[in-house]
């Protein structure tokens, strides 16, 4: 798929992959909504120190890429509501292996993924 050299030390597709899921807060932005937050505010009060403002630009963002759809539910008052798209969905796998890195070598570890003292 894509013609991809696996074995090249530099990828174009990965390193923008990279980019665009390694900006600050964008991440737990598609975990939050991975777990089913679907309204702005549940999405900000599961990140802690999200502003609203950053919140915003990501998901302006995350909908330019087509990650994230945004839908107005005309009622009063007006409610949006933000959902993954197939391609975010698609992420799950690759949020799942940062996770697991994460837990195995950055919870109750130093730099190098020595144990930490309690």
């Amino acid at each position: 798929m894509g013609g991809y050299d696996y074995d090249a030390a530099f990828c174009p597709h990965y390193h923008r992959a990279a980019e665009l899921v390694g900006r600050r807060w964008t991440g737990a932005i598609i975990r939050a909504l991975l777990h089913g937050a679907t309204h702005f505010s549940q999405i900000r009060d599961t990140i802690p120190d999200l502003t609203d403002k950053m919140l915003t630009t990501r998901l302006r963002e995350l909908e330019a890429e087509g990650i994230v759809d945004r839908t107005v539910i005309p009622e009063s008052p007006v409610c949006i509501e933000y959902h993954l798209t197939t391609k975010g969905r698609d992420l799950e796998r690759a949020v799942r292996a940062l996770n697991e890195w994460a837990d195995h070598w950055l919870a109750g570890a130093d730099r190098d993924g020595n144990p930490t003292s309690a």
